[in-house]
C-alpha cells in the first residue's frame, strides 16, 4: 500500500467521494499475536510521513487518523507515544542513525526515513521490546510501504544503529 501525499481528510473522502480500500491498513490475520502494536506501528510510519510532508501538528494528525477510522484495532497508545515521541525529538534520532548512513538523512527516501526514526526511537526509549525484534518489524514495515530494496537499507542502517544504541544487548544476541 502506497503512502500518499495528502492529508486524511481527502483520503477519507471528504470531497464526498466514497471511502476506497486503498484508504485502509493492510488487514492482519485475526487473532495474530502482537497484531495492535503492528498496527500501531504501521500507522505511525505513515503519521511520521504526513507530519513531514505536510508539517501537520500531532494533535490535528492524531485526530485526522482518529476521524478516519485508522486507529480502530490497534495499540492507540503505544500509536501515540511513539508518534509524539519520534517528532519531539527527530534531531536527536537522526543523529543517533546518521553516522551509518552513505548520504544525509535529508536525502533519504521518506518513508525509509520515517521507519528510521519510529526504529530507532524504540531502541534508544523502549528498552523493553528486543533490538531484534525491533529492526524485524522495521525491515517488515520497509518490506510493505517502502521502494524494492529499501528494507535491505533499513536494515543495515538499525544493525548499526543498535549496535551503538544497545551494545551490551547486542553483544550477547550476537554470541548465541
Amino acid at each position: 500500500m502506497p503512502i500518499r501525499d495528502q492529508s486524511l481528510g481527502e483520503a477519507a473522502g471528504a470531497d464526498n467521494e466514497p471511502e476506497t480500500d486503498d484508504d485502509q491498513l493492510p488487514e492482519l490475520p485475526p487473532k495474530m499475536p502482537g497484531g495492535g502494536r503492528i498496527r500501531a506501528r504501521m500507522a505511525a510510519v505513515q503519521a511520521i510521513y504526513q507530519w513531514r510532508m505536510s508539517g501537520t501538528e500531532i494533535a490535528a494528525l492524531i485526530q485526522q487518523f482518529a476521524h478516519a477510522g485508522r486507529l480502530a484495532d490497534l495499540d492507540r497508545e503505544y500509536f501515540e507515544m511513539v508518534l509524539r515521541g519520534v517528532v519531539y525529538d527527530v534531531s536527536g534520532l537522526e543523529q543517533a542513525f546518521d553516522t551509518h548512513l552513505s548520504r544525509p538523512a535529508v536525502q533519504l527516501d521518506p518513508v525509509e526515513y520515517a521507519i528510521l526514526l519510529l526504529a530507532t526511537y524504540e531502541l534508544r526509549e523502549c528498552p523493553e521490546i528486543p533490538f531484534a525484534a525491533v529492526i524485524n518489524e522495521a525491515t517488515n514495515l520497509a518490506k510493505i510501504f517502502g521502494a524494492t530494496d529499501g528494507h535491505r537499507f533499513v536494515n543495515g542502517v538499525l544493525d548499526a544503529t543498535a549496535r551503538d544504541l544497545r551494545p551490551v544487548e547486542v553483544a550477547k544476541g550476537r554470541r548465541r
